[in-house]
């Protein structure tokens, strides 16, 4: 993997090295897929900062580059069709030019992941317990009878009733709700301190998903992980995020505080993901406005704002500098379109909001 000249961290989005810098710093970050048809433009240019203790919840629709993000952070990606170059830096240690040995001994340890499907992620083959038991005897050198205690240990921390018990059974004897939280057992053994969350609420009912969300957070508290959340939920991270990344066909477009993106969004694509929310006090009989048209094929990109071929206010931007030339995504808080400030918060003002009502 190649990796791109190293950008003035000071000068990235969000990046201030004061106290030797965000926890995780992420800059100008592209991964590239090599398939029959083409190259495929997963990540283009991705920037965001996280420090400890903080959430930072990266929304968007699928394909929009989330996961593939993440992924590059644990170097799970396969290096014989994949390109990775851009700079990933974990606690002072760059991640992208890392060796598969020196990223094994943080996978699992400095960091971990909650899958999104986790009947998938858990083998069938080995019992809950084993699983859980297994990195933590890997990076400890803990003995058998130790790690199947914290295996018992780590069960019980996450709700799961008869830990002694159950840590002896297959996935299949659990529970979609409770086989969600022996991944997060499973991610957390090590005291991770980073912890990446993938859709960790998907196919869970309503009940199940704010007890997830309840333990990631209440964990959080206890032990100051670092946590990113991927989901397509607005919703989800009402209550859980600290700071948003809005993505799009593989770009940053927007980002903020998730006060500001739930409450003052300014670009397009974040107004049509939060006019898609069913909400309880709107009038049954008004159908949802859902974003027009299809999320574009990274093999081929739209040229200029990817979002315009989609977007209703490129009208109020005036010829072809939408689909020409590529917004930029401003340091901080902003959203990387090209209408005026005064023609987001007017647009926002007058059309969109009230149809969150």
């Amino acid at each position: 993997m190649t990796t791109l000249t190293k950008p003035d961290p000071a000068s990235a989005p969000g990046g201030s090295q004061a106290g030797g810098g965000p926890f995780l710093s992420v800059r100008d970050l592209y991964v590239r897929f090599a398939t029959e048809d083409g190259v495929v433009k997963a990540v283009d240019g991705l920037s965001f900062d996280l420090e400890r203790g903080q959430t930072l919840g990266i929304v968007g629709e699928s394909g929009s580059g989330k996961s593939v993000t993440n992924l590059a952070i644990l170097g799970l990606h396969n290096p014989r069709n994949t390109t990775i170059t851009g700079e990933i830096m974990l606690d002072g240690q760059e991640l992208t030019g890392a060796t598969q040995r020196q990223l094994e001994k943080l996978r699992g340890n400095k960091m971990a992941m909650v899958f999104q499907d986790s009947l998938t992620a858990l083998s069938p083959y080995y019992t809950v317990g084993r699983q859980i038991a297994e990195p933590f005897m890997k990076h400890t050198g803990a003995s058998k009878r130790e790690a199947r205690q914290r295996a018992i240990e780590m069960l019980a921390k996450v709700g799961i009733p008869q830990p002694e018990t159950r840590v002896d059974d297959f996935p299949h004897q659990f529970s979609g709700g409770m086989r969600q939280r022996a991944m997060i057992a499973l991610a957390l053994v090590c005291d991770p301190e980073l912890l990446i969350a993938d859709e960790p609420t998907t196919a869970l009912d309503v009940t199940v998903q704010a007890q997830i969300l309840d333990l990631l957070k209440d964990l959080q508290q206890e032990t100051g992980t670092a946590i990113i959340l991927i989901t397509h939920d607005l919703g989800v991270i009402a209550n859980t995020a600290d700071d948003v990344v809005v993505m799009y066909a593989g770009r940053a477009v927007e980002r903020g505080t998730v006060r500001d993106i739930l409450k003052t969004p300014e670009h397009p694509y974040a107004w049509g993901l939060l006019g898609s929310i069913p909400r309880l006090s709107a009038d049954v009989n008004v159908p949802l406005a859902p974003i027009p048209g299809s999320p574009p094929s990274l093999l081929n990109p739209p040229s200029g704002c990817p979002f315009h071929p989609r977007c209703e206010f490129t009208g109020e931007v005036g010829g072809d500098r939408c689909s020409a030339e590529r917004p930029a995504l401003p340091a901080g808080r902003g959203s990387a379109c090209h209408l005026t400030a005064e023609q987001k918060q007017t647009i926002f003002t007058e059309q969109i909001k009230p149809r969150l009502r």
